[in-house]
Order: C-alpha cells, then structure tokens, then sequence
C-alpha cells in the first residue's frame, strides 16, 4: 500500500529510491531510501495505569504465553542487528511488568552490533528495579510523566503513583543512569498547567525534558483540538522559565532539542502532529505478541512468533520479513491527511 501525505509547509516530499526488491537492498532500506538501524520493542502489553491518551480502562490482556520469551526477543535482535540494526529500546506496555527484566537486558547488551540499549518506563516500578537493570548493563532510561500535580496525575493516567514515580527517578539518577529523559505528552488543558513546572523541575535535577504533541493512538477518537503544539510549548518555556535555542540534531532523531542560553540544560519537543519527521524516518517496532511492524501508525504487520519458535528459529525467514516490512513502508503517518485511518491497536498493544 502506498500512501501519500498532506504536505505541509516547507515539507520534503520524499522520491522513490531507485527501483529494486527488498533482498537486494544493502541492510534495511525502504523504498524510499530511509535506512532503518533502530528498533523498538515491547516486552508485555500489560501496564499498571490507564493513560487516557494510551489505553481504555477497561482492557484484556494478552494470555502471557502469546507473549515471545527473552530469548525469542533476543533471536530477533541478533537477525536485525546482522541487517544494521544498532538501536533498541525496550517498551510496554509498562516493560518493568515484565518479571525479571534485567535478565532480557544482559542478552541485548552482548549482542554483536548493539551499542545502544534504552528503556522507556513510567517509572511506578522503578525505584525497585533501578539497581539491577542497572548491574546487567542498561544506561539509558526514558521515564513517562506529564505533570508533577497529584490531581491532574490521577486525571490522565486514572491511578495514584505520582511519589513513586518521583523516587523512581530519584532512585535511577542515585545508581548512575545518564541520560535520563522525562516524556510529556502535550495534551491541551494540562500542558498550559504543566509545561512550565516540569521544565524547572527537570533542569534542577539534570533530566532531560521532552514533549510529545498528543497524537491519534489512543483508545478515545482522535481530535485535533487536543493537540498543545510544539509552538505553543516553547513560547511557555521562553516567557516563563529561560530562553532556549534550537541545537543540530541527527535528522532522523524525532525530537527537535533546544538548549537553554543560560546553562540549564536541554528540553526537547517531539512534534508529530505539527512538524512531522516521516521522512527521515528510521524506526521499526516488534510487538509483545511477535509482530513486526514498519510504522507506528501501520495498517499492517508481519507475524514473525512462528519463525522464532521453530526449532532451530529460520532466521533467514526473520531476516525476510525484516527486509520486506521495511521496504514497504509509506511515506508518512498521514495524520495531517483526511484519509488518516487510525490503527486498530492502541500504543499499549503496539510499545511506546
């Protein structure tokens, strides 16, 4: 399927990359020229809160041997590190729901070719397994949390949590964690509330701060009007907190970072909605179930389980359908398009 999005202002359209299969392209390269080295992948769809923007309330979760086990995960990660996949981080769901993860993590931190393993958590469990995720050789750490007040905290997320978030990140910067970076998703009648106290909470403490304009993947349907753009962010952080100035980035990075001019360290704003970044594009996504998806916003996935679980695992089975999804990746998400079609599974049944 090839799909084409609005355009928006000063945009790149991208071309089609020469004509030729997906097997004889050198590593994992779609058709349009974009080399994909990183992966995402979540390890259990099962998360201890309810995000209003992520989940439903009320959710089934997958049977847990449905789920693929630490070493089909790490099967995988070695086929995609052999096709230059050099990137992972590990997602839920809430990943720290996963028993004894530590040991998922000295796996991936000796596969040939991965020289850089993060986590992304919302921190509820953190405190408690910082240490040892820590030991088995995890450095980076991406901790969710959109507000520092109790009550807008229960509001979004629709549980308690908010101190033991605080000391899980405490506890992670005790150990030795760097960077540490704290997501925000920007979702119109909290952000205003919330830009400027998680921004002076974060420089004080070394974080790296990153918003995320709200997008379609929820459980509720999609309405712009919820979006707190990417302008609107900076403008708070520039009137009320210090002047920031965009810093270079590597282009298929998806967060625009911006230094602040008197020191205070970095906030970063991922703006999906307002600036996409699809064309520079370089990750694809492994669900908890073992499907194999190009895109957040696929349509479509490849079921990758039963070449893991055979026995011996038909790599160049994985290595195939790696080859092939990446290729037939479209151009963009189509957000911005009114021929947007919002994917069936939501982000916690996909990884965050």
């Amino acid at each position: 399927m090839i799909r084409h999005p609005l355009q928006l202002a000063g945009e790149t359209v991208l071309p089609r990359a020469a004509t030729r299969r997906p097997t004889e392209a050198p590593g994992l390269v779609d058709s349009f020229g974009r080399r994909h080295n990183n992966l995402r992948i979540s390890v259990t769809d099962r998360c201890n809160l309810r995000c209003t923007y992520c989940m439903p309330e009320e959710v089934t979760f997958r049977d847990k041997r449905e789920l693929l086990s630490f070493e089909e995960i790490a099967t995988f990660v070695e086929v995609a590190a052999s096709l230059g996949v050099n990137k992972v981080r590990l997602t839920g769901g809430e990943p720290l729901m996963r028993k004894e993860l530590h040991k998922l993590v000295r796996l991936l931190v000796a596969i040939a070719g991965i020289d850089d393993l993060g986590l992304t958590t919302n921190g509820l469990l953190l405190a408690d397994h910082a240490a040892e995720l820590f030991d088995a050789g995890l450095r980076r750490l991406n901790v969710s949390l959109d507000t520092l007040n109790p009550d807008r905290f229960r509001a979004l997320t629709r549980r308690e949590g908010l101190d033991r978030v605080l000391a899980g990140l405490a506890e992670a910067k005790r150990v030795g964690f760097a960077p540490i970076k704290v997501n925000a998703v920007a979702l119109r009648g909290f952000a205003e509330h919330d830009v400027v106290p998680l921004a002076q909470y974060c420089r004080a403490h070394g974080f790296e701060l990153r918003f995320i304009e709200y997008m379609p993947i929820g459980a509720d349907s999609w309405e712009r009007d919820k979006v707190f753009f990417a302008h609107e962010i900076l403008d708070l952080i520039n009137r009320e907190v210090a002047t920031v100035v965009p810093v270079p980035h590597d282009p298929s990075a998806p967060a625009q970072d911006y230094a602040y001019t008197d020191g205070g360290g970095i906030v970063g704003v991922i703006a999906s909605v307002s600036r996409p970044f699809c064309h520079h594009c370089n990750r694809l996504r492994l669900t908890a179930d073992g499907k194999l998806r190009n895109c957040l916003f696929a349509l479509e996935e490849t079921d990758v389980k039963a070449y893991l679980r055979a026995t011996p695992p038909q790599r160049s089975a994985i290595a195939t359908a790696l080859r092939e999804s990446v290729w037939a990746k479209w151009e963009g998400h189509e957000i911005n398009a009114a021929t947007f079609i919002k994917p069936q599974r939501t982000m916690h049944a996909i990884g965050g």
